[in-house]
């Protein structure tokens, strides 16, 4: 049953929400444009603010999904992180899209919404902030990724800290830095887009 909701998660995480909405809008493949991801900033540079929401939507909804299965079976902590990083795996490399999927952005906040609340929505805070501040997606992507672990470890009791649950907060900063290292290079060179701009 464990090795199935694996299975289940990354089906979850590889649905190609981002790719669909470029077919259905306009007839494109939305991997062929701009950055070439599948997540909602590349649909809202090339396709529109609705089409992108509903995919941010439908990302974050994969990730909350699995780990709500995986507690509905009551698997322990450690399960809960294998399926939440299978999930990841499966948005950032989705075996129907020859593996180029999205930046793990969306649906990383989707898992840690599943796995505490209150860390996804915290770690949330983090993004809309940095959005309200520079208008630059991938500024405030890193800026939460980065808060996210020091989110999570003051997030325990003294009595009750989840070594699994600090353990996938460390990996999908590191993943959401990796997916995002080319979006680094030009906010370091300072040619990195703003929201609304080309």
């Amino acid at each position: 049953m464990n090795l199935l909701i694996l299975f289940l998660g990354y089906l979850f995480g590889s649905f190609p929400s981002g790719y669909l909405a470029g077919i259905i809008a306009k007839g494109i493949d939305i991997r062929s444009l701009g950055s070439g991801s599948t997540g909602a900033t590349n649909v809202l540079r090339h396709i529109g603010k609705r089409a992108a929401i509903t995919v941010f939507l439908l990302d974050v909804f994969k990730g909350v999904i699995s780990i709500l299965l995986a507690k509905y079976f009551f698997l322990n902590d450690s399960w809960q992180v294998a399926i939440g990083l299978s999930t990841l795996i499966g948005h950032i490399w989705p075996v129907w899209l020859n593996w180029k999927g999205g930046k793990a952005v969306a649906t990383g906040l989707g898992i840690f919404l599943g796995l505490s609340w209150q860390v996804g929505l915290a770690t949330l805070g983090v993004f809309i902030i940095m959005i309200a501040l520079f208008r630059i997606v991938s500024l405030a992507s890193v800026s939460a990724a980065l808060a996210l672990p020091f989110i999570m470890f003051i997030s325990f009791k003294t009595s009750s800290i989840s070594l699994p649950f600090l353990v996938v907060s460390l990996l999908a900063m590191t993943l959401v830095i990796w997916r995002h290292r080319e979006n680094i290079l030009r906010l370091i060179k300072g040619k990195e887009p703003k929201i609304g701009k080309p």
